[in-house]
């Protein structure tokens, strides 16, 4: 999915279409998932008043991937929501912010796999850093007494996010709720439990600038290796 607005990066359009390489972010992501899944079908989430011009890139960039394009919503709950009516029962789908193109092809695969025996399954990364628990007061921070974040038993989540399709329609007839923030904490309120795989550090979510120059980076390292 890419239905983001690209707020947070300050640039003129979403963050999907900024380019990487020589090719817009989403057209990466989506090659990944074309050479990791052979014959996969991609439903692509945009704003609707992006749709038209993804379609002129495309065309441009003879970027012939077959797509269904479908309208985001107001929130990432209900933009998923709208693509899966694409999404035929008996199928695995994976949900993956389309601006995470750094994700290589044999985590997308082996998460796959790993779903077709499964009926949930997501990327985790364990924390590395040493966490403090804080709250602001009065404009400053301050440390929460008796709080303490043992990061040993932390991990942050990432995407692609992997489900039977059954399951994952099911629970998004669920209400929308402000604490559902991806489709894992979706399922979860649904009762079902989560497998979950060891994902990768470079899959990171490019939202400023900064990740798009780090992103720059990883894909010209990659390219000399």
């Amino acid at each position: 999915m890419a239905a983001g607005s690209g707020s947070r990066m300050g640039a003129g359009m979403p963050k999907q279409f900024l380019e990487l390489g020589g090719k817009a972010v989403l057209q990466r992501t989506i090659e990944v998932f074309m050479e990791a899944v052979p014959g996969l079908t991609v439903v692509t989430v945009l704003p609707e008043q992006f749709i038209q011009y993804w379609k002129d890139y495309c065309y441009s960039r003879n970027f012939t991937c077959p797509q269904i394009l479908v309208k985001g919503g107001m929130t990432r709950f209900h933009s998923v929501r709208n693509a899966l009516e694409r999404i035929p029962a008996g199928a695995v789908v994976g949900v993956h912010d389309g601006v995470r193109p750094l994700i290589t092809p044999g985590l997308v695969s082996s998460l796959y796999s790993m779903a077709e025996s499964r009926s949930a399954v997501i990327p985790v990364t364990p924390c590395i850093e040493t966490l403090k628990v804080l709250r602001e007061t009065d404009g400053h921070l301050e440390a929460v007494p008796g709080a303490e974040a043992d990061r040993s038993v932390l991990f942050g989540a990432q995407t692609p996010q992997m489900f039977w399709s059954e399951l994952l329609k099911d629970a998004y007839c669920q209400p929308y709720d402000t604490a559902f923030t991806d489709d894992a904490s979706v399922v979860e309120k649904y009762g079902k439990s989560l497998s979950y795989m060891i994902g990768e550090r470079l899959n990171i979510k490019i939202t400023t600038q900064e990740d798009l120059l780090l992103a720059e980076a990883v894909m010209s390292l990659r390219s000399k290796s």
